[in-house]
């Protein structure tokens, strides 16, 4: 079960595990892989502690709706802290993200790297966050992982044809934890 959970999220295809799995002698439905991922819930670990936090966000699309993807990394060791799907992007949201953020992390003392995005800095700034703009350098890390999580979401979009916002935010949980754990 380990193993097809690692596999399917490390990034074969739900079809493709079933055909590794069934070539060790399990024999597995392409629905019991997905049930197996989506009971596994596996997260980044909390309890990190960084002095720096890029902060961005990015749109993917699931089933022809759009959602905005909340993430924070670490750019010193490119890991992913938090990430969280919404149906919109406001300022209270983005609050929300934070406090789910500072439940996990210890980032009061963090610096926070941001783009020019108003909402971001206004939500950093009503939470007493520190932070600073930043357009290229330590923000690179999150841009890069937001280009591999949109190559990945577009596919897992059409691979699953009628998914929902929850079995997408699993996903990128599962996404997260395999990202830290092979970075």
């Amino acid at each position: 079960m380990a193993f097809g959970i690692q596999s399917h999220v490390a990034g074969l295809s739900l079809l493709n595990t079933v055909e590794l799995l069934d070539s060790l002698g399990v024999q597995r439905s392409r629905k019991a892989v997905h049930d197996w991922v989506r009971k596994a819930e596996p997260q980044p670990e909390s309890g990190k502690s960084p002095n720096q936090i890029t902060l961005d966000e990015t749109v993917i699309r699931i089933n022809d709706q759009q959602f905005w993807l909340y993430a924070v990394t670490n750019p010193q060791s490119n890991d992913l802290l938090h990430l969280r799907l919404f149906a919109t992007t406001t300022t209270t949201l983005t609050e929300i993200f934070l406090r789910e953020l500072r439940h996990k992390h210890d980032v009061e003392t963090a610096v926070f790297l941001v783009d020019g995005a108003q909402h971001l800095q206004t939500a950093l700034q009503r939470t007493g966050l520190r932070f600073q703009m930043c357009r290229h350098g330590n923000r690179n890390a999150v841009e890069r992982i937001f280009r591999e999580l949109t190559r990945r979401t577009s596919s897992f979009s059409n691979f699953f044809s009628h998914v929902d916002l929850e079995t997408a935010e699993n996903w990128l949980q599962s996404f997260a934890r395999w990202h830290n754990v092979t970075n």
